[in-house]
């Protein structure tokens, strides 16, 4: 049997996502110490990026299912002396039963889940970080219920968060609001692929106007440090600030994938208040990823 590969929320169908997040929230509300369906599987997790949220949540999960997980880095492995990626993904995968990684180009992702024979999760990547998405909108309908026919907006860079969000739209049927400076907008063939889903707004209120979820993320992600300064500049009129949430429903949501840079992408009134989720999002991280380790090696 072909193995399922997550490196994308498109990787699954609509109902498949639907039926995932409900049982990260079963799996949430009634935790069972004997459940272990994962007891002797393995999870090799590949990080050439540094992680808190992901390293944590996928190895705890493992460990709540019975399972282990392998860390992995390029520093101690092969995979960091300029090993092919196509024979990492057949050596790894023959001892292991699922691979996680993240890394910078989303290519490493793709040829890891051409030449595996155990699922990819895409941990994240430089184009998406479907992960993420799962936690979202767990976090969504734990809050509001269904998503379907609701209106998110984004703020800030159209970046990998950016596009997982675009692909939420396609996948739980909402409208996207995006607002972002035009040098910084989404790669154009994951917008155009939404149809009329995802509409672009010249200001943050324009965009917050109605909606009933509002997203944001840092400037300047990791590996653009050198970029600080320029991207400042370039979001300063970006900023998720009580002047945007009160243009959005009165019971709207804030969400951010942290961490946070108080005071630049979002103020503190804003990410401390009472719309915000952000720690009921970041904990969900452990429920969605649980959901879907056991939907992927369970098959």
């Amino acid at each position: 049997m072909q193995p399922r590969h997550f490196t994308s929320l498109l990787d699954l169908s609509q109902h498949e996502l639907r039926t995932l997040i409900q049982r990260a929230i079963q799996l949430k509300n009634h935790r069972d110490p004997d459940f272990q369906p994962l007891k002797g599987k393995v999870l090799a997790m590949v990080f050439e990026k540094s992680s808190t949220r992901t390293r944590i949540s996928f190895e705890a999960g493992m460990a709540q299912f019975g399972g282990s997980a392998i860390f992995l880095s390029p520093r101690d492995t092969q995979l960091g002396r300029g090993e092919p990626l196509e024979d990492s993904a057949r050596v790894i995968s023959s001892m292991v039963d699922c691979i996680m990684l993240r890394t910078h180009s989303h290519e490493t992702v793709n040829t890891f889940a051409r030449h595996s024979r155990v699922p990819v999760i895409n941990g994240l990547s430089d184009l998406l970080h479907p992960c993420q998405l799962l936690a979202d909108m767990q976090t969504y309908f734990e809050c509001r219920g269904d998503i379907a026919g609701k209106t998110v907006t984004w703020i800030g860079d159209g970046n990998n968060m950016c596009h997982s969000y675009i692909n939420a739209a396609r996948q739980f049927d909402f409208k996207l609001h995006i607002a972002c400076p035009i040098d910084y907008r989404p790669v154009q063939s994951i917008v155009d692929a939404a149809g009329d889903r995802v509409a672009f707004f010249n200001s943050p209120e324009l965009a917050a106007k109605q909606a009933n979820l509002v997203v944001t993320d840092v400037w300047a992600s990791m590996g653009q440090e050198d970029e600080q300064k320029k991207r400042e500049m370039a979001f300063q009129d970006y900023q998720v600030n009580a002047q945007v949430m009160q243009a959005a429903n009165p019971d709207a949501l804030f969400m951010h994938c942290l961490p946070a840079h108080r005071g630049e992408e979002v103020s503190a009134d804003v990410i401390d208040g009472a719309q915000s989720v952000i720690f009921q999002e970041a904990e969900n991280r452990l429920h969605a990823q649980k959901a879907l380790l056991e939907f992927l090696i369970c098959r």
